[in-house]
């Protein structure tokens, strides 16, 4: 380890240490010699004793900077794996972070595209617009020579010299990791290193700005004139690893509800369409923002009795297939019609958990955990809790939780808390059956039958002009597969006729030589026995044939 990465270790440790961290670490002979080390190394007490460990974590990431930031922003969503007061601090970490110098901002906006910035826009501003862990915003105007003159935009860049940041603290993270389950039988439950390497891959996304403008011009193209949400354009041709240009929106921010009352918004609709979009994502297009906090989702002032969300920073997505679609479907289905044994059967069916597993302990786990949820109004029930328990249950029969599902319990928990601040009277299950059930419906029975020949339809008028001939020769290709096999079982036969006949004359060979060998040592007639025997052998050999 060089110098400077001894540097940065001591101040992660030591930052830790300040804000009591190292209370978590179980008392056992595996952690007597880290204890040791760590009083000759580190003469630090901790400085916040008074305060709750999940408020601690918090305030030791926020201190230890961006990259920290956004692991404790991941880990928030790991309901699983943490409790609840631990959990909700995370989630309240923002990653509004000093932006730098605009100056050296433009510097990267006009390496990135080329030339200067005069060329294409007018009235850029150097100071940030917003500033984040990973890249901060500025915005300009298009000049009267451009296509687009006139029009706002908003400028992203990433951060000069993040990479190195990037690597020196996932480097560390992956050593911190990799000493967890080594502390105690619980540290493998944690899974650490496959954390890290779940939001290494979310990072480095973040880091080619480039998949953000695809993602957002995918979800722009899936909302297109949509009443629920708006996605702003993206300018591709102005789009690089490090920079983009995006339209710039003007909107209500949604965690500010008074505003949005104040402009005569209907929060019953908006709520409701918040839960809308989200499962039209899921259920129509298989593809969902998964950044969908407050800090990333605005209202049109416009039509407040015709409210529209809508969303930016669409860096992190989920994408999910017809096997986690229908898993989703289902479990939530049967769940609230509390058939436990059709949620069992269905991870099974699935492929989500082995085929040998006990349908019957499987039904009972669901129905011990699940059950008690229903003591709420139904109004009342936690989507994303329900999906935690389900995941938590089945883990525990060996299914290996998807991240992609991880990300729609994180995005599912942001909407649901987002819909009842706007609309405490919000009924989730009542907005997002029908979503369901018409997907269920689409998959299964006459529906899913036209819906399947619909999708076959040009292929079968385009070869049904040709069946006639192909079934012809299929039959061709049948006879001669026919006598084929008939010349194959012959050729068999007459091996294994040959085969038997070889072992018969060889019996009848070992018979009359052991004869012959033993003759004078053996009675007249058993000699004479066991020639005449040979002799049938190989009779019964000759006659095979």
């Amino acid at each position: 380890m060089k110098l400077k990465d001894c540097q940065h270790f001591y101040k992660i440790i030591s930052t830790f240490l300040i804000y009591g961290i190292d209370e978590i670490l179980p008392h056992n002979r595996y952690t007597r010699p880290i204890r040791c080390w760590r009083k000759l190394l580190f003469w630090l007490r901790n400085q916040h004793s008074n305060k709750p460990f999940g408020l601690r974590l918090r305030l030791a990431l926020q201190e230890l900077g961006p990259v920290w930031i956004k692991l404790g922003q991941m880990l928030s969503t790991r309901r699983d794996l943490f409790p609840p007061d631990i959990a909700d601090e995370l989630a309240l970490l923002q990653d509004q972070v000093t932006p730098f110098d605009g100056k050296l901002a433009r510097q990267q906006i006009e390496q990135a595209l080329g030339d200067s910035l005069d060329e294409w826009f007018i009235n850029f501003n150097e100071t940030a617009l917003a500033s984040a862990s990973i890249a901060q915003v500025h915005t300009a105007t298009f000049n009267s020579t451009q296509k687009f003159a006139g029009k706002e935009v908003v400028i992203k860049v990433l951060r000069p010299d993040i990479l190195p940041q990037i690597e020196a603290d996932l480097s560390l993270m992956y050593k911190l990791a990799g000493w967890i389950p080594r502390l105690s039988s619980e540290g493998y439950r944690l899974r650490a290193v496959e954390v890290i390497q779940e939001y290494e891959k979310t990072l480095r996304d973040e880091l080619d700005l480039r998949t953000e403008m695809a993602n957002a011009i995918r979800l722009r193209e899936n909302f297109i004139d949509s009443p629920m949400l708006y996605v702003p354009e993206m300018y591709s041709h102005f789009c690089h690893k490090n920079v983009i240009v995006m339209e710039r929106i003007y909107g209500i921010p949604v965690s500010d509800v008074e505003a949005l009352r104040k402009n005569g918004t209907n929060m019953k609709l908006l709520a409701e369409r918040g839960v809308q979009v989200f499962f039209t994502q899921v259920f129509r297009d298989s593809f969902f923002h998964a950044d969908m906090h407050p800090g990333n989702i605005f209202v049109n002032p416009n039509h407040p009795d015709n409210p529209q969300y809508i969303g930016i920073d669409c860096g992190i997505v989920g994408k999910l297939n017809d096997n986690d679609k229908r898993y989703l479907a289902e479990s939530f289905v049967a769940f609230f019609n509390r058939d436990y044994r059709r949620v069992a059967q269905m991870h099974v069916d699935a492929g989500w958990t082995p085929q040998d597993t006990d349908i019957d302990a499987f039904e009972q786990a669901f129905q011990q955990v699940c059950e008690p949820i229903f003591a709420k109004p139904l109004s009342e029930i936690s989507f994303a809790q329900v999906l935690l328990n389900l995941f938590n249950v089945a883990r525990e029969f060996n299914m290996q939780v998807q991240p992609q599902l991880v990300l729609l319990q994180k995005t599912l928990l942001y909407i649901e808390g987002l819909g009842r601040q706007l609309y405490p009277q919000l009924d989730l299950w009542d907005t997002a059956k029908p979503f369901l059930q018409n997907w269920l419906d689409e998959q299964i029975g006459m529906r899913a039958f036209i819906k399947n020949m619909k999708c076959k339809l040009p292929y079968l008028s385009e070869n049904l002009p040709d069946l006639p001939e192909k079934f012809i020769e299929g039959l061709k290709q049948q006879k001669l597969i026919n006598q084929q096999l008939r010349e194959l079982n012959q050729k068999l036969s007459r091996q294994q006729k040959w085969q038997k006949k070889a072992f018969v004359l060889l019996i009848g060979i070992i018979v009359f030589f052991g004869t012959l060998w033993h003759f004078n040592n053996l009675p007249t007639m058993l000699s004479s026995f066991l020639l005449m025997l040979s002799f049938v052998i190989w009779m019964i050999g000759v006659l095979l044939l």
